[in-house]
């Protein structure tokens, strides 16, 4: 798409984003799903890590099935049935997955339930692949990541009140007592049945929308606009390019680290977070702290999306001090509005600090900001792991502030210089987000057998050393291909 027609599609772009908020709200809802079954059903921490798992390997398994049906047939399946019709169906399969839901609360059966969210996630997947590449196409393409962060944060408004919603939804008022019971285990089926009327309701909406359904493709545009001055060296595949295979085990262990720390969040919270009686943390009380950690990914992501809106230079940077804690000032809202105590949450704020002085060191360049915001994060979570109580907790969560932007970090580094291996490359990358299935199993699995709940995370510090090895790599792999991202985005994005 050119750049000046950006302005046709702002109205188109407002619709898109209404299936990032449910990506959002559904991952960040599983965290509630794996206490109360685990709870109820007597799992495990690693059987429990089965409902992330079923999840994202999902992606995976439709992005397979995707490329298998286009190979079969002849042609790609988005170009043939049209990237809103393609979004569309995807969330018609989403919702035939949420009527597993009905059967398997009424029977509090693990077995339907983690099936239904297998379905869920091959809607998604193909939603995603169709998705992806309208944010950045629909508008000026040197904004293309910046409106990935954009929708990023709407995703992550999803993932801050899903647990909130579906946490009452499963236990009623924040004031009930008790451990979670069969007739609380039956109220999941009421917000993902809901969920399902509007995933129908939404892709009735997409037919009639005025969102593309074809796009223009430019082979040679190979990094969205943000790259000048590129040296193409021509390879037969899009695995032939390093940055894009070291790109690959980026995504899978990102995404890992991004869902196993919260999804293992609930479980260290009961074992060493205690009430003023003594008592363990209860379950019914947990979703804020989840809703804090998806949230402090919206706190990120909606401060890296200030440079997809049309303001001043001045503007800007203005609000890129603003605009953290706006997000966060959300999050209180939100949880002020479910009646939750929110005075605990205060002292947050001092960690959004650092996550504002890292973007400023960052100065806009994907491979710099990946390496600092990885190494906090090693730092965040070696400091959960040696300390005790909410400090550890504060600790952990604030892993969600450092993951904020990495996805479209990784994203843009692991594609530049494809030219038209670019979409074969960006269909890789997404496959790969089955790493959040997988790594959560890993991390529960050594939590049981190993290290006990809290120095599991040791294996979140592993993936975010991968990821500190790959921007330092990554960077001279591309300045050999003659990118450089310094020279283009000197000043910030």
């Amino acid at each position: 798409m050119q750049a000046n027609e950006s302005k046709n599609y702002g109205s188109a772009l407002y619709t898109l984003v209404m299936v990032f908020f449910f990506w959002g709200f559904v991952a960040a809802s599983n965290d509630i799903l794996i206490p109360v079954f685990k709870d109820h059903l007597h799992l495990e921490q690693w059987q429990s890590m089965l409902i992330a798992f079923a999840f994202y390997v999902a992606y995976t398994v439709g992005s397979l099935i995707y490329n298998f049906i286009s190979k079969l047939t002849g042609g790609d399946i988005l170009n043939r049935i049209g990237y809103r019709n393609g979004i569309a169906v995807g969330l018609v399969i989403s919702a035939l997955g949420t009527l597993l839901f009905y059967p398997a609360a009424e029977s509090a059966s693990f077995i339907l339930m983690i099936s239904g969210l297998f379905i869920v996630g091959l809607g998604f997947s193909l939603q995603q692949t169709a998705a992806n590449p309208l944010a950045i196409a629909m508008g000026d393409p040197k904004t293309g990541a910046q409106r990935l962060s954009l929708t990023g944060g709407v995703n992550n408004f999803g993932t801050t009140i899903g647990p909130i919603l579906v946490s009452m939804a499963i236990f009623g008022s924040v004031s009930t007592t008790g451990a979670a019971s069969v007739a609380s285990i039956s109220m999941v089926k009421v917000p993902y049945l809901i969920l399902g009327a509007l995933f129908i309701l939404v892709a009735v909406i997409f037919m009639f929308s005025s969102i593309p359904n074809k796009l223009d493709t430019q082979e040679d545009d190979s990094s969205a606009g943000t790259v000048s001055n590129v040296l193409h060296h021509v390879k037969k595949s899009a695995l032939d390019y390093p940055q894009l295979v070291m790109g690959m085990i980026g995504i899978f262990v990102y995404v890992g680290v991004e869902v196993s720390t919260a999804a293992n969040l609930p479980e260290f919270m009961k074992q060493h977070v205690h009430t003023k009686d003594g008592l363990p943390f209860p379950t019914e009380n947990i979703a804020p702290f989840v809703s804090l950690y998806w949230a402090s990914l919206m706190i990120g992501r909606w401060t890296a999306s200030v440079g997809a809106f049309n303001l001043s230079d001045g503007t800007k940077k203005i609000m890129r001090f603003i605009m953290p804690y706006i997000a966060f000032g959300v999050f209180l809202l939100i949880n002020k509005l479910a009646s939750h105590d929110i005075t605990p949450f205060y002292v947050y704020g001092l960690n959004i600090v650092v996550l504002i002085i890292a973007d400023l060191l960052s100065k806009g360049n994907p491979a710099r900001q990946l390496l600092i915001f990885s190494s906090i994060a090693i730092a965040a979570l070696f400091l959960g792991m040696l300390t005790e109580g909410m400090v550890s907790v504060y600790a952990f969560i604030s892993v969600g502030l450092f993951c904020s932007t990495l996805w479209p970090c990784i994203f843009t580094l692991a594609i530049a210089g494809l030219g038209k291996h670019t979409n074969a490359g960006s269909s890789l990358l997404v496959m790969m987000i089955m790493g959040g299935g997988i790594i959560s199993l890993l991390q529960g699995y050594v939590a049981d057998a190993f290290l006990g709940i809290q120095w599991s995370y040791l294996v979140g510090v592993l993936c975010f050393a991968y990821l500190a090895f790959y921007a330092w790599r990554v960077s001279g792999i591309l300045k050999k291909q003659g990118i450089d991202f310094d020279k283009t985005v000197a000043g910030g994005h």
